[in-house]
């Protein structure tokens, strides 16, 4: 088997492990589509990498407005790797406590809120501390992880806590311990990682089941479509209405800040 075809054939593993979790997928998407039927928020938050996860979830082609896409700049700004806003800081800083309370202290969070927190190892502070907070202020949290990566690694968090230890529903990614699943003759270290290809089937699995919960209740979303599906004009109109909505959605979140 060459390398590729150990890649795909080890991502077909990580479709079955997805398809195992079906329950909690299902018990996910009534909590988000709760939410944002009572007009709030899903936040999604993720750091390093897993940024990649909160994006796939809000705003893209196929994805709908309800998910507060929570990305740190100085967390995942990574593709200038050395030099100013170089990777190396970027892994210190999301291991600095007390940075997911300031981050936060940024939205008025509510009551029957939702939240999805990423992060393969569920070890790194940040993370951890965010869905700490989230519970501290009644937001329920799921979580996801890459299972076996994180049994396996060392948690930063001051009490040693990892993220599985903050969320009401946890899944996971499938992917290795160390993330990487490709083995290369003559090279002591795997490469090709799965958390990102397991991620984008649990979140999109989630999307999907959400969108059929809205539709089901007489609120189907306003998804966005490419003009080379639905025409261009329909496609300019759905973009302007789900971001419109997305700023509705959001306006409250800032309206109460500060306030007794």
């Amino acid at each position: 088997m060459t390398p590729a075809e150990s890649y795909l054939a080890l991502s077909s593993e990580l479709i079955a492990r997805v398809r195992e979790q079906l329950p909690l997928i299902h018990h996910t998407a009534d909590l988000f589509a709760k939410t944002i039927l009572a007009g709030q928020m899903v936040h999604v938050f993720g750091s390093g990498h897993s940024r990649i996860l909160v994006e796939e979830m809000w705003p893209r082609y196929g994805s709908f407005p309800g998910f507060n896409p929570i990305v740190e700049l100085s967390l995942t700004f990574h593709n200038l790797v050395v030099g100013a806003n170089g990777q190396r800081q970027a892994m210190f800083l999301e291991n600095v406590s007390g940075l997911a309370a300031r981050i936060l202290r940024n939205f008025d969070l509510k009551q029957g809120d939702s939240a999805l927190v990423v992060s393969s190892s569920g070890c790194n502070v940040v993370p951890v501390e965010m869905a700490q907070e989230f519970q501290r202020r009644g937001v329920n949290v799921v979580a996801l992880i890459s299972q076996k990566h994180a049994e396996a690694s060392m948690s930063r968090h001051p009490m040693g806590k990892k993220l599985q230890d903050f969320a009401e529903i946890v899944l996971d990614t499938g992917a290795p311990v160390g993330d990487a699943m490709v083995q290369v003759e003559g090279l002591p270290t795997p490469v090709a990682p799965g958390s990102t290809v397991g991620g984008c089937l649990v979140v999109n699995a989630i999307k999907a089941e959400v969108a059929a919960r809205l539709t089901e209740a007489g609120h189907p979303p306003k998804v966005l479509t490419a003009g080379a599906l639905v025409g261009a004009a329909r496609a300019a109109e759905l973009f302007e209405a789900a971001y419109d909505e997305h700023a509705r959605r959001i306006a409250p979140y800032y309206a109460g800040l500060g306030a007794p």
